[in-house]
């Protein structure tokens, strides 16, 4: 009898299947010592398409409105049914006695590992491997410290209702404001509040009014002190010439010594957002590397939303600082002892502790790593260090001068232990922010004592303009959406914003696949389709305080301390408030998506608008499928080609008359009626004759 292992994906599969000994190589699994070693391929299995459910549900109206199904259907997507056929003939197999989930340790890899559990209709006892390394010691630990999965039911509830909350809102927002406005229009539960903060930074960029001001500078013995904002030039060059050649008097001055302790260690969002500045790699490129780095054995876990490292990690954590020292030679800038109590506590790691390196990194080739994983793995080395590092101390000093009757300020800095900044700044010299350059220390002021006189040897006026907020960046817009609704939510209340660290790099992508944002150089910048988007949707879908409460509702579900029924129900309600609420256009928006382009007819399968392309005439839905290709080859093979005119009819009455068709068996062109039926996948065609009703049919496109 063996234990059925399901890992995530097959690079894991394989790594943990060399530490169990399984060993023989079979299709789509690997067999040994007891072991039968599967994968699934992410998702096999998905909620099935709306009009499923229903044959009305397949047209976009809004009389379908609201779509919710009373009980939820999966099926198997076609891209993986070859592996899905092997998982289930594997979890049914009499040879299996118990089946170990091993997908990734986290709310997503417990939904795919269920879904097919499910699905299959298996009922063997179930165990969980809930690992945060794929190092050979946290394997067997994993395997020795299994537990039962019904540990994870309620986890697996919360990644069921993220799911269906994601399809509900996704599709009836979708439906609705696309019939609505005559333009497909995507809402999605996270990424239209995503866009939204987007469009928001916008607009407050384009309403700034920026307002010009002036500084007068006093230059003298070594100081440079400057006044505050004057409004006027006139008014500082007055200031300016009043005191020239004059004495500044020394009224005050303060020294403070100020700490600044070593940062947190990663989770992946604080790594995406620094990997941004200093490489500029997106989040979801970011992820990429981690993970691979992950698969590899190079680094932990990486979908964590902690920065600490549980208590019993301290010697892991030692040997570790200790491998990298080794392997990482320009981190030897510094010499004292790390400390590691910082960065433990096991109160603040949930499910996986904060992002580092393992052990493997003193065994392996590191220049045969691709360029952005090694990158990756050097932050991840140098955080570490900074982390356990020393404070970072350096003195201010703020003097303030007075000199005929006007007060003047200058400040400088002293660095006294650079401390951890050491260790950053050998990060910043290998990365696009650094470029290079040493991090400047700090420009000291000369020796001040109050009540000493300086001797003005010259001055100057400098103009200046407030400044507008910055365009987002993807590292300040993971910031945002990590922290999203937190400053309108109660202290206690588990801030998880928008997305989780899992999902927030995909969210991303897709808002920039769909055409709502563009990257320009680092700034993330909504189109033109977004603005508009965001102008005509309503709050209750593009809210980021709504949205981070279902969130933090769905991270409750998991500790169970929240219904999972409540929460669909919350859902559900608000979907069918929506659809009664918004059944019209604002008058000032029905022009909104008005496009130049010619509409040649209605879509036959979906409603929307048919455009005409150097190729073919489509739906402007894109997940619509109909199009008629001007080449279509029924028509070509009688030397035609489908014209707007001809078009226009098929879109308008199902049929055209059609003249210049070519017979090769008589050698002659003809005319015909030719009727288009669009029920199936591709579009059918039949012929019809004045005196001779029938003939061929066609499904060529």
């Amino acid at each position: 009898m063996y234990q059925l292992v399901i890992a995530e994906k097959p690079s894991v599969a394989r790594s943990i299947a060399e530490v169990l000994g399984a060993g023989e190589q079979k299709e789509g699994y690997l067999k040994g010592n007891g072991y039968l070693v599967s994968w699934c391929i992410g998702h096999l299995i998905e909620l099935v398409s709306a009009d499923t459910y229903k044959e009305e549900w397949k047209k976009w109206d809004y009389g379908t409105l609201p779509i919710i199904p009373k009980d939820w259907q999966f099926c198997v997507k076609d891209a993986t049914k070859k592996q899905y056929g092997i998982l289930k003939k594997l979890l049914l197999s009499d040879e299996v006695e118990e089946v170990i989930c091993a997908t990734d340790a986290g709310r997503e890899g417990e939904l795919i590992f269920r879904l097919v559990y499910d699905y299959a209709g298996c009922e063997k006892p179930m165990k969980r491997l809930w690992i945060s390394s794929m190092e050979e010691r946290a394997i067997r630990e994993g395997f020795d410290n299994l537990k039962d999965g019904s540990v994870y039911d309620r986890l697996y509830q919360s990644a069921v209702c993220r799911s269906e909350a994601d399809w509900l809102v996704g599709i009836n927002a979708t439906r609705l404001f696309t019939v609505l406005y005559h333009h497909k229009l995507t809402v999605g539960r996270v990424q239209t509040p995503t866009l939204a903060m987007l469009v928001e930074r916008e607009q407050k960029i384009a309403e700034f009014q920026k307002e010009q001001y002036f500084i007068t500078h006093l230059l003298c013995e070594g100081v440079d002190a400057v006044t505050g904002r004057i409004p006027g030039e006139e008014q500082a060059k007055q200031v300016a010439e009043g005191c020239e050649s004059h004495k500044a008097l020394v009224v005050e001055v303060a020294k403070e010594e100020k700490n600044v302790q070593p940062p947190k260690l990663y989770d992946l969002t604080t790594l995406q957002r620094e990997a941004n500045r200093y490489f500029g790699f997106t989040a979801q490129q970011t992820l990429d590397y981690t993970q691979s780095l992950y698969e590899k054995k190079l680094v932990t876990y990486p979908r964590t939303d902690s920065q600490f490292l549980t208590e019993d990690m301290k010697q892991t954590a030692a040997d570790v600082i200790g491998a990298v020292y080794s392997v990482f030679l320009e981190f030897n800038v510094a010499s004292y002892e790390a400390d590691i109590d910082r960065v433990l506590n096991s109160k603040k790691v949930s499910d996986h502790h904060a992002i580092i390196p393992t052990m493997e990194i003193e065994k392996t080739d590191l220049a045969k790593i691709p360029g952005g994983e090694r990158q990756i793995l050097f932050l991840v080395a140098g955080k570490l260090l900074c982390a356990t590092g020393e404070k970072h101390c350096y003195e201010t000093v703020k003097a303030k001068f007075l000199c005929e009757g006007i007060t003047f300020e200058a400040s400088g800095k002293s660095i006294l232990q650079m401390g951890w900044k050491d260790l950053e700044g050998q990060i910043k010299k290998s990365s696009k922010e650094g470029n290079g350059k040493e991090e400047t220390e700090g420009i000291p002021l000369p020796e001040l004592t109050q009540g000493m006189s300086l001797l003005v040897a010259d001055t100057k006026v400098t103009e200046h303009y407030t400044s507008p907020p910055k365009h987002y960046t993807e590292d300040t817009l993971l910031s945002a959406m990590e922290h999203a609704g937190s400053e309108e939510m109660d202290d206690e209340v588990e801030r998880k914003g928008l997305g989780t660290p899992a999902t927030r790099a995909s969210i991303i992508e897709k808002l920039v696949e769909k055409g709502f944002v563009e990257r320009k150089a680092k700034q993330m910048l909504p189109t033109d389709d977004g603005r508009k988007l965001i102008t005509v949707l309503p709050d209750v879908v593009k809210s980021a305080k709504l949205t981070a409460e279902w969130e933090n509702k769905l991270t409750q579900i998991a500790k169970g301390q929240q219904s999972a029924e409540v929460f669909m129900t919350e859902i559900e309600q608000m979907i069918t408030d929506l659809v009664k609420t918004y059944h019209e256009v604002e008058e000032s928006h029905k022009d909104m998506f008005a496009s130049d382009r010619e509409i040649i007819g209605k879509c036959p399968k979906c409603g929307g608008n048919v455009y005409e392309s150097k190729v073919n005439f489509y739906c402007e839905h894109k997940d619509c499928d109909f199009a008629l290709f001007k080449n279509n080859r029924y028509f070509a093979s009688m030397k035609k080609e489908i014209t707007k005119s001809i078009a226009q009819a098929l879109l308008k009455e199902g049929k055209a008359k059609v003249s210049g068709l070519y017979s090769k068996k008589k050698d002659k062109t003809f005319t015909a009626i030719i009727c288009m039926d669009a029920s199936e996948k591709y579009p059918q065609f039949t012929m019809d004759f004045e005196r001779k009703k029938q003939g061929k049919k066609s499904n060529y496109r």
